[in-house]
């Protein structure tokens, strides 16, 4: 069998990105590999923190990591319409929905209709659901300095701040994201 052929049965997550822009720029001239490298490297790399945190922080506590940004958004900005924590944690009404029935029934959050409007639901939390929180945050906060503490202070600035240019310079096409 051609080396090329059994190349990808010896690819792994990261190897995959230099095959990826190697095969896509030979088939496509026009790729940039630059832009496609950085999109896939910045992909992969919240795919990877992400499960990391739900796998060492959360799902410990019978948590998924949906539901740990519910209960996050509702923590911090409470009480607060279910529709605004849709936004405020890039997730669907109907996920937020269907998580709120959930960590309701887990004692975590409770719900109330509005008053002024019967349509809308308020959410806060309970006090179990406040004590959850806070020592989940303090196991996830203690995650992210291990993944934060790989980089200089320095260097953590510098991708924060490259992170939100890149995020602010969105507004230049039309990004579509959850609102």
């Amino acid at each position: 069998m051609p080396q090329e052929e059994s190349e990808p049965d010896n690819l792994h997550f990261w190897s995959f990105v230099d095959y990826a822009i190697a095969r896509a720029t030979q088939e496509l001239p026009g790729v940039d590999p630059l832009a496609m490298r950085l999109v896939l490297m910045l992909h992969r790399a919240v795919n990877m923190l992400i499960y990391d945190l739900e796998s060492s922080v959360h799902r410990p506590r019978g948590w998924s990591w949906p539901g740990f940004r519910v209960v996050f958004v509702v923590w911090l900005t409470g009480p607060v319409e279910a529709k605004k924590v849709a936004e405020l944690s890039g997730m669907s009404r109907a996920a937020v929905s269907a998580l709120v029935n959930t960590l309701e029934r887990d004692g975590l959050i409770a719900k109330e209709r509005s008053p002024h409007d019967g349509r809308a639901l308020h959410l806060t939390l309970t006090e179990q659901g406040h004590s959850a929180i806070s020592e989940a945050f303090l196991a996830h906060n203690a995650r992210e300095q291990d993944w934060a503490g790989s980089l200089s202070r320095e260097e953590q600035i510098t991708l924060t701040e490259l992170l939100e240019k890149l995020i602010a310079s969105a507004t230049r096409f039309d990004v579509r994201h959850r609102a």
